[in-house]
């Protein structure tokens, strides 16, 4: 019942949320230079003004902005999102064909960016001022410091030029593969993309768990829990843990929207058919309603994202709930 409460209360904030991101979404575009009827008639080959007014009146764009606007906001209350003009498809099912890659990719990253770099940051914690928190620390500010596009290409130069181990592109291989094999082919073509990824996340959950656990290590109910004759393990895994672990989930929620900006870079490297991909495409084209549906369907993944976050955190203290 208490998550019924949490959602039901977050249901109105989420949708007011949605319509002020789409209407600025919206706006933004409009305001972009360059006129989406000629870039569509120069696609085509014609550009004469009769065949763009055309376009520009079939598109709706011959209307008032405030008339665009209030149809592009009632077209996403029935979640239509228009028609690519570039692909001459509907932009929610090119969206839905992108999004499980993209899905696959983050959720991995994200994944192994916390559980290593939470479980690093604990231990240079509990080492504090020894060789082994110096050494977690410089690598996480080397991993933190270096742009994620290097980091991508330095890997493919590797693994993929040098030692030919993995794949440098793509989500498959050219012959297609069934069964275990295309799981199989599928993994090896996620590993490189992942790492690039999680590299910099984990960077930032090494620092977040390293500086919760010391302040948690702290407390008075630690101290209390070593005065009962508890070992170090006993009072890691029964007191610092659980207590160290809220902020963490809490940034991994925040940290959502740039983890769907990261996959944009990382996709464009290694080819990943991701919405990431899609959205440079598309922004590089000029396909305004694709652009804008990508956006759209992000804003909900990222305030989905969000509910989530306050449930796992409402579960892990639940003295939150009761705020």
């Amino acid at each position: 019942m208490r998550f019924a409460y949490t959602i039901l209360a977050w249901l109105p904030r989420a949708l007011m949320v949605l319509v002020a991101i789409g209407l600025l979404n919206f706006t933004l575009i409009r305001m972009a230079p360059g006129d989406p009827a000629s870039v569509i008639a120069g696609e085509t080959g014609a550009s004469d003004a009769r065949y763009i007014e055309d376009i520009r009146r079939s598109y709706g764009l011959d209307q008032p902005m405030w008339r665009q606007a209030a149809t592009y906001l009632g077209n996403l209350a029935t979640f239509d999102l228009g028609k690519s003009h570039r692909m001459q498809r509907d932009v929610v099912d090119i969206i839905f064909e992108r999004v499980p890659a993209t899905l696959f990719l983050t959720a991995t990253a994200l994944t192994l960016a916390i559980i290593v770099g939470t479980l690093l940051g604990i231990r240079a914690a509990t080492r504090v001022g020894t060789w082994q928190d110096t050494l977690i620390s410089a690598f996480a500010m080397l991993c933190y410091a270096t742009p994620v596009f290097w980091v991508g290409l330095l890997l493919v130069l590797l693994f993929s030029v040098l030692l030919g181990l993995l794949p440098p592109f793509g989500m498959s291989g050219f012959i297609p593969k069934s069964g275990f094999a295309a799981i199989l082919d599928t993994l090896r073509h996620l590993i490189l993309p992942v790492i690039t990824l999680a590299l910099f996340y984990f960077a930032v959950y090494v620092r977040l768990g390293r500086a919760a656990t010391l302040e948690v290590l702290g407390k008075d109910f630690v101290r209390s829990a070593r005065a009962k004759g508890l070992s170090e393990n006993q009072v890691l895994y029964r007191h610092v843990l659980r207590n160290s672990i809220v902020p963490v989930v809490t940034m991994a929620g925040l940290q959502t929207g740039q983890l769907i900006g990261g996959a944009v870079i990382v996709e464009s490297v290694f080819a990943w058919p991701g919405i990431g991909r899609l959205a440079f495409d598309a922004l590089m084209q000029r396909d305004y309603n694709l652009i804008l549906g990508i956006f759209f369907v992000s804003s909900i993944m990222v305030v989905l994202a969000n509910l989530i976050t306050d449930l796992v955190v409402r579960t892990v203290d639940p003295r939150i709930g009761r705020m």
